[in-house]
């Protein structure tokens, strides 16, 4: 490159094939090949094509596309289905040579299940696919047709044939979308194409030639007599727009900004030339003796608007910056086509949106009937499905397996399920998340009734005990082991049977508070009562001699110190429960995977076990005394029906827990419910049936004459 040239680039290039330090005489009118890389992916993206074949130029400048567009496709999930290197210009000379490369791109043209093909060269790569699909797409020759196919076409291919190329057929790539640099018609352009004639511009040799070519004629020369003459009035507007385009293209429009640079830049000289006579030696010189070195410093800092009104500068890097075309291409049967702007791709530091495609305006291949084409290794999978990678295929290529139990995908191939918000829960299909119905153990259900109306029985049975008892509170069966504890007794499981029904209905702040600690307080007061009246009898047996003051001790006062101080110490223990961690109602969202189960919170699991466990230690106390003074020979003894009663009440806790463990949702309130009803008749059938039998069935035996008599 030497100081008195000057080159200006107006296709595209990579970055490395030039560097502007090194040759300051180089000037770029289009941008670098970086926004077409991702505008081929985010056009990708956006139509969810994610398996694509690529045909490309074989050298330096495909493998360089190759190396950064695979780049770009591991970062944006886009797989290459196969890669096709293809001869920059096609050799008809060597058929066999020739027969061997197209059989290998129509096999995987046919044969690949992308439906997106992407091609990268030049113009001769362009020529080249294009007589591979005429040889193998020839109906005369009775191969078949070939199937539609979507392809994205880079900057550097015109969309153009000439020569023999002129009869083939476009349609193979209607609906193509083409990258193109961005262009604009200047004003005037049409009519100026239009007055174009051979006759009117007789020293342009490049023009008689085209002229020739596009029209299939020859332009007379004085004294050579020809068969096939062109008129010189032919109408450029009437070639096919595979030959000619009364449109200015990406290319046109770079060399069109790059002359008038060059004239703006002349002007600019021209009108301050005298404020520079170092660089100019003289204000003799003039315009048309400038040498290129001289126009430097003042091209590198042009700036003008064009004719179509748009901002032409150089950078740093010496290249003019701008954007891609996204362009639509529609042929027709007549080996014409339209381009059709559909979007366009803008490098971020000029603003606005990178990205723009109208799809809308999109004219798909005639095969896809209108529909967007589908380009995937394998089927989408279906909401309800994730995928499942193929152990040696490409991460595009997968299984899909159904999510499993508790997770859903509501979108196609989604990479992993996710659960549902807490009160949701998935579908049958999960491919979706259902609200969850809240659920308690309420008084309307089967259920509920069931517990109130039994413990409504107990409570009135229970309440007709206690009547039956103070009615005949003088008779010897009453008064037997301590009148009064018998009385709180009932009143004690009066009192059970009632908190069972503080556990039905909606958890409230009020009801939770209230549940464990009143069913706690009340069976320790009834198994106090139970433990007393125990008591009471061995000590009847053990202090039989009369008027000792161990006889004085089995009266009331023992009584009420036993079941006082038994309820005090369970009393504390709810007291401390309530002030440390109290009950609260809560939302189980988990137990049950379609129900929110409204509950009460325990607060503090801990003091829950100390309440049921303190309330053990009384039962197998009682049961214990009781299972000791059994056999004791008196006909007062109720021993022997406290030790039924502790066995069952026993047998039913011991039962609850595992069972209360191993329930969830509403059914561990009912298991506590039953638990409660369950030991409270026991208790109120073991040692009061046999006397309510004697009471009501058998009066003749309520005297203590008959009771003795029973005995001996």
């Amino acid at each position: 490159m030497t100081k008195s040239t000057m080159q200006f680039m107006y296709g595209t290039f990579h970055p490395e094939e030039s560097n502007p330090g090194q040759v300051p005489s180089f000037y770029r009118m289009v941008p670098t090949e970086a926004p077409q890389y991702m505008g081929i992916v985010w056009l990708l993206q956006h139509f969810g094509w994610t398996w694509v074949g690529l045909f490309v130029v074989d050298g330096a400048t495909g493998e360089n596309f190759l190396q950064t567009l695979e780049h770009y496709f591991s970062l944006h999930n886009v797989c290459s289905a196969f890669t096709q290197r293809l001869p920059e210009q096609a050799n008809l000379k060597d058929l066999n040579a020739f027969l061997s490369i197209s059989t290998y791109i129509y096999v995987h043209y046919i044969k690949t299940t992308a439906n997106v093909f992407i091609l990268y060269g030049e113009n001769l790569t362009f020529t080249w696919l294009m007589t591979v699909f005429f040889f193998w797409g020839d109906p005369h020759k009775g191969k078949t047709t070939l199937l539609g196919k979507m392809w994205i076409m880079t900057t550097q291919i015109d969309f153009m044939l000439s020569g023999h190329q002129r009869t083939m057929n476009l349609q193979q790539f209607d609906g193509a979308i083409s990258f193109t640099i961005h262009s604009k018609d200047p004003p005037g352009f049409k009519e100026f194409l239009q007055n174009i004639k051979p006759y009117k511009n007789k020293g342009d040799g490049f023009l008689k030639d085209f002229w020739e070519q596009a029209f299939d004629c020859s332009l007379p020369n004085p004294g050579i007599p020809t068969e096939n003459s062109c008129m010189g009035e032919e109408s450029i507007e009437s070639l096919p727009d595979a030959l000619f385009e009364m449109h200015m293209t990406g290319h046109s429009y770079s060399i069109y900004n790059a002359v008038y640079s060059v004239a703006h830049t002349l002007h600019v000289i021209d009108t301050s030339r005298s404020n520079h006579k170092a660089i100019l030696a003289s204000k003799k010189i003039e315009l048309q003796h400038l040498k290129p070195w001289q126009l430097y410093p003042y091209l590198q800092g042009i700036s003008f608007n064009n004719s179509v009104g748009e901002a032409m500068f150089f950078n740093d890097e010496r290249e003019v910056e701008g954007g891609f075309d996204i362009v639509n291409i529609v042929t027709y049967k007549n080996r014409s086509f339209q381009r059709v702007k559909a979007g366009s791709v803008r490098p971020k530091d000029l603003g606005g949106k990178e990205f723009i495609i109208n799809e809308d305006i999109i004219m798909w291949h005639r095969t896809f009937n209108q529909m967007l084409p589908v380009s995937v290794c394998n089927d989408y999978c279906p909401p309800g499905y994730q995928k499942k990678k193929k152990e040696g295929d490409k991460f595009c290529c997968y299984d899909c397996e159904q999510c499993p139990d508790g997770k859903i995908s509501n979108q196609i191939d989604m990479d992993d399920c996710f659960k549902c918000p807490e009160d949701q829960y998935p579908n049958n299909d999960r491919d979706g998340c259902i609200p969850k119905s809240r659920n308690f153990l309420s008084y309307e259900e089967p259920l509920g009734i069931s517990f109130v109306s039994v413990a409504i029985v107990f409570s009135l049975t229970t309440t007709w005990v206690l009547g039956t008892f103070i009615k005949h509170k003088d008779t010897p069966i009453v008064k037997a082991n301590n009148r009064d504890l018998t009385y709180t007794l009932l009143i004690s499981l009066l009192l059970c049977f009632l908190s069972s029904l503080l556990f039905l209905g909606q958890p409230g702040k009020v009801t939770c508070l209230l549940r464990q600690p009143t069913f706690g307080i009340n069976f320790s007061m009834a198994i106090s009562c139970v433990l007393a009246k125990t008591i009471t009898v061995v000590l009847a047996f053990v202090a039989t001699k009369p008027g000792s003051r161990l006889m004085k001790c089995l009266g009331k006062p023992l009584a009420q110190w036993v079941v006082l101080s038994c309820l005090l110490i369970q009393a504390s223990i709810c007291l401390v429960w309530l002030e440390t961690s109290p009950p609260f109602p809560d939302l189980d969202m988990q137990s049950v995977p379609e129900e929110i189960i409204e509950q009460c919170n325990e607060g503090s699991v801990a003091m829950f076990y100390c309440v049921l466990g303190y309330m053990g230690f009384l039962a197998i106390v009682s049961f214990i005394m009781a299972f000791t003074a059994r056999k004791l020979p008196d006909s007062f003894n109720e021993a022997k029906f406290i030790t039924f009663s502790m066995l069952a009440f026993c047998s039913v806790w011991v039962s609850f827990m595992p069972t209360y463990l191993s329930t969830k949702g509403k059914n561990m309130v009912a298991v506590e419910i039953f638990s409660i009803l369950a030991s409270s008749a026991g208790l109120l059938g073991c040692i009061f049936s046999p006397k309510c039998y004697i009471i009501v069935l058998r009066p003749e035996l309520n005297n203590k004459e008959q009771l003795i008599r029973r005995n001996n």
